[in-house]
C-alpha cells in the first residue's frame, strides 16, 4: 500500500533541504505547519518553538503522536587570527565526517555564508602524521577570509550556527537520502497521518495532538516542555533507529534491524507494555510488517520525556530504520516510511476514549 503522494514527497524534499538546527528550528516549523494546516482544526506554538496541530479539540482524553524537528549542527566557538573557525557541537555532530564537507554559517540577523571544513592534503602529511584523525579540536572551517577581522565583517561571530550543505535525493527509487532525516522524517510521518485522517473522514473519539518537538538532540527538551503543556493520556513517539545490516555495525550489540523490513517497535522500561501490545496487535491484524528491538534503561528518544511526565504517561516508540545516522547521507527505505505511517494511522483508530492502561485494578 503506497500512501505518500507526489505532493507530499515534494514537501518532504523542501522540508529536508531546509536547515533547522537545534535551537533554531523556526523556518522548518513554518514549512511543517503550512503543510499540516489543511488537515487539522487548530495549531499552537510554544515559547521555544515546538509546534503542534490539534484534531477534534475539546475532549478531556488526549493522544499525542510526535516526531522531533531539530537537526544536529555546530556552533562557532573560536576564530583564529589567520581567519579559521573552530567549532563545538550542537547536538551529536560527528567530527569524523567533517573534513572536506561544505557548510553554511548562519548569520544571526539572517542570511548565511558558505564555507568548507578543510583538511591538510595527503602530500603534506608525513609518515609520523599518518595516524592523525579528525578530532573536535583540529577540524576548522575556511570561509576564504584573510583574517579574523574579515570574518567579523561578514557577520560571523562566536555563537553562529553551522550546518552541512547537501541536497535531498532518492536512491534507486527505493531510499530517501539526505541530511536530517533524523528526525524530520518523523515529523513528516505524523503529518501524513493527519492528512489520511482528514482525507478519509476518520472521526476520533478523543483529541489528537500532532506534535513536532524542538531540541531533542540536546536532551529531549522540547518534548519535556510540551508534555507538561498538553498533559496527554497517551503518547506515540516516532524516531529513527539504526539499520544494523550496514558494514562495521555489531548486531550482537545493536540488535537486528534491517531497512525495508518495516518499522521497529522498542521494548524498554519507558515503553508501556499494554500500549506496545496494542501496537503489535494492530500490526498483526492489518498485516503491517514490523521489527523488534530492545533498549537498556532508556530509549534515548522523546519517548522517555513523555513517559516520565505528569505522573506517568503511557508511551511507546515506533522507529524508522535508518542507515548512516548523523551524516549527510542518512537513508530510509520508502516502504518503511509508508508502513510507519500506516501503523500509526491504524493504531489511532484502535484507541478508545478513556482507554485504561493500568496494569491491574486495585485489589
Amino acid at each position: 500500500m503506497h500512501i505518500i503522494t507526489p505532493e507530499s514527497e515534494e514537501f518532504l524534499r523542501r522540508y529536508l533541504n531546509n536547515a533547522s538546527p537545534t535551537g533554531y528550528e523556526s523556518s522548518g516549523q513554518r514549512l511543517w505547519l503550512n503543510y499540516l494546516q489543511p488537515y487539522i482544526d487548530e495549531w499552537k506554538l510554544d515559547n521555544y518553538g515546538t509546534a503542534y496541530g490539534i484534531i477534534n479539540p475539546g475532549h478531556d482524553y488526549k493522544v499525542v503522536i510526535e516526531g522531533h524537528a531539530d537537526e544536529i549542527s555546530w556552533f562557532v566557538n573560536y576564530i583564529t587570527d589567520d581567519g579559521f573557525i573552530h567549532v563545538i557541537r550542537n547536538g551529536g555532530s560527528d567530527h569524523v565526517i567533517a573534513p572536506s564537507m561544505r557548510v553554511f554559517v548562519h548569520l544571526r540577523q539572517g542570511g548565511r555564508v558558505e564555507g568548507v571544513f578543510g583538511w591538510p592534503a595527503i602530500h603534506t602529511r608525513t609518515d609520523k602524521d599518518s595516524n592523525i584523525a579528525p578530532a573536535l579540536d583540529n577540524i576548522t572551517i575556511d570561509v576564504g577570509a584573510k583574517d579574523r577581522e574579515e570574518i567579523q565583517k561578514m557577520g560571523i561571530h562566536v555563537g553562529c550556527v553551522v550546518t552541512f550543505q547537501d541536497q535531498f535525493m532518492i536512491l534507486n527509487d527505493r531510499y530517501y537520502c539526505g541530511r536530517a532525516l533524523d528526525n524530520r522524517i518523523g515529523g513528516f510521518c505524523v503529518a501524513e497521518v493527519a492528512r489520511l485522517l482528514r482525507q478519509n473522514k476518520i472521526k476520533l473519539p478523543y483529541t489528537l495532538y500532532v506534535v513536532n518537538s524542538v531540541q531533542e538532540e540536546v536532551g529531549l527538551r522540547g518534548a519535556e516542555m510540551v508534555a507538561d503543556t498538553i498533559r496527554p493520556n497517551i503518547a506515540i513517539v516516532t524516531d529513527v533507529t539504526h539499520d544494523t545490516h550496514t558494514p562495521l555495525i555489531n548486531m550482537k550489540k545493536h540488535g537486528d534491524v534491517r531497512a525495508g523490513n518495516g518499522p521497529s517497535v522498542t521494548y524498554a522500561p519507558a515503553v508501556h507494555n499494554k500500549l506496545l501490545d496494542l501496537i503489535i496487535g494492530t500490526a498483526l491484524e492489518k498485516e503491517i510488517p514490523f521489527q523488534r528491538e530492545a533498549a537498556s534503561r532508556y530509549t534515548g528518544t522523546d519517548t522517555d520525556a513523555f513517559a516520565y511526565s505528569g505522573g506517568g504517561v503511557p508511551s511507546a516508540l515506533i522507529s524508522l530504520p535508518l542507515r548512516y545516522m548523523h551524516t549527510t547521507v542518512e537513508m530510509a527505505h520508502k516502504d518503511d516510511v509508508n508502513n510507519l505511517i500506516r501503523l500509526i494511522y491504524e493504531l489511532l483508530q484502535k484507541i478508545e476514549k478513556g482507554h485504561d492502561f493500568r496494569y491491574f485494578n486495585a485489589l
